[in-house]
């Protein structure tokens, strides 16, 4: 079991304070509809994401410890080779790894920090993983990915917290991820956070700041805080869509500004949301839900406070049905529909979309993307803020460890970066790979690192 430490434990700890009084704000929730209303028939409820079995705890926190050990190996093996002439022994020198993080410096490392540290399971030259066994610690390591904390200036003023069955309140909380809010999302249980969301939430230290309304959290369902949360705003968790619209509330709030554009997305079929969750993180456009044959009064209540931003359906006819674009239509002044036949092909349609400022229109090389698993929805929104900085990338989605789905395949190839002359002026794509293993096998990512490779064109010297 992994000691109860910051992931970052190498920083000196920052000067105990007491803890203050735990503030709670709690966001209103949309104006209800008429009790006279008759409630319409009952859609098939929304799956709950499974929560697969907890696995031994990912390897984070040893992973830094052993960075730095493999660092002084190449430094030790760099010194005795600039050294190999004068060696009076005959040129025969035995060199042996420092532990990682332990005492004995003739010890090598632990087979699980190599493991962690394995090429290219960990990382290739065009694709880095996050590596984590579930959504929970997937979200630790996407946070301190885009917030090393090491310093105060690298710390999020906020950070969210979800409920890690409720897939569906996380999707739409990751428009709080999008700047000025930028804050990540971490992933807790009713009555405790896992090790590694407390972890890292340690790690990351929020403090809140005027872009998160003085709050250093914000809590999003049945989500246990630490005991000195600070200043906390709750989202009551409910159905998809009024969870949704209460977050998009919040989001107007904190932004002082309406969205530009409004996303609509299936609150039953999950793998047809995901792709949104990268969309909101990158433009702070929220995110509401529909049910397959019918618009929900808390989603239609937000529209009717932005009856002039244009509204984008994500998903196939099977996910929101024509008659709720109807509904949404007589609402809002402009709807249209991106939509693909399954989740990998879908995704796509949202990668590759223009319309105005609305949607990713990558259909050239140099960019980012995210790639995870779409039978995983709570992956979509742990990834989120990888979305949001770096290299912002939209998520794409496979659907088995081993093979990479031909339509993902045809658009890697479709971007795939080239030169003619000069590969330091080229451009260049990266991959972020979502998952461990048993998600992601090596083998689709060692296809992914030769989709997004940089490749010689033409004849020119």
């Amino acid at each position: 079991m992994i000691p109860k430490r910051p992931i970052n434990r190498d920083v000196p700890p920052a000067e105990e304070k007491e803890a203050p009084p735990q503030e709670q704000e709690k966001v209103p929730s949309p104006e209800k509809p008429p009790a006279k209303e008759k409630a319409a028939p009952k859609e098939k409820a929304a799956p709950q994401a499974e929560t697969p079995p907890r696995q031994p705890k990912s390897q984070t926190p040893k992973l830094l410890a052993g960075l730095v050990a493999l660092a002084l190996v190449f430094i030790v093996v760099a010194i005795v080779f600039a050294s190999g002439g004068d060696d009076k022994s005959g040129g025969e020198v035995t060199t042996s790894a420092p532990a990682a993080g332990g005492d004995n410096g003739d010890a090598a490392p632990s087979p699980q920090v190599a493991e962690a540290l394995a090429f290219p399971a960990f990382a290739t030259n065009n694709t880095t993983r996050i590596g984590g066994p579930d959504p929970v610690a997937n979200a630790a390591g996407v946070a301190l990915a885009v917030f090393p904390s090491t310093t105060p200036a690298q710390q999020p003023a906020a950070v969210t917290l979800v409920g890690e069955e409720d897939w569906a309140g996380a999707i739409a909380a990751s428009v709080l991820t999008a700047p000025p809010v930028s804050s990540p999302i971490l992933f807790s249980a009713p009555d405790a956070m896992p090790e590694d969301s407390e972890e890292a939430l340690a790690a990351l230290g929020p403090q809140g700041s005027k872009a998160t309304g003085g709050a250093s959290l914000f809590a999003v369902g049945a989500a246990a805080l630490p005991g000195d949360a600070g200043k906390v705003t709750r989202v009551d968790s409910g159905d998809p869509a009024t969870t949704a619209a209460q977050i998009a509330t919040l989001r107007d709030r904190l932004f002082g500004k309406p969205p530009q554009h409004i996303l609509v997305v299936s609150s039953s079929e999950p793998e047809f949301a995901m792709p949104a969750a990268a969309w909101a993180a990158r433009s702070g456009d929220p995110i509401l839900y529909a049910d397959a044959k019918k618009l929900p009064a808390a989603t239609a209540s937000v529209l009717k406070e932005h009856p002039k931003v244009p509204v984008y359906v994500l998903g196939p006819e099977s996910a929101i049905g024509k008659g709720v674009l109807k509904e949404i239509g007589k609402v809002s002044k402009r709807v249209k529909r991106v939509a693909g036949k399954d989740a990998a092909t879908n995704a796509l349609a949202l990668a590759r979309y223009g319309d105005g400022s609305f949607g990713w229109n990558i259909n050239d090389p140099g960019h980012g993307f995210v790639l995870a698993r779409s039978d995983s929805p709570a992956g979509a929104p742990a990834a989120a803020a990888l979305s949001a900085s770096g290299t912002w990338g939209p998520l794409l989605l496979t659907e088995d460890p081993d093979r990479l789905p031909a339509a993902v395949r045809s658009y890697l190839l479709d971007v795939k970066p080239g030169y003619t002359t000069d590969p330091t002026r080229a451009f260049y794509n990266h991959v972020w790979v979502i998952g461990d293993q048993d998600a992601i096998d090596v083998v689709q990512q060692a296809e992914v690192n030769e989709l997004a490779e940089l490749t010689k064109i033409g004849g020119g010297e």
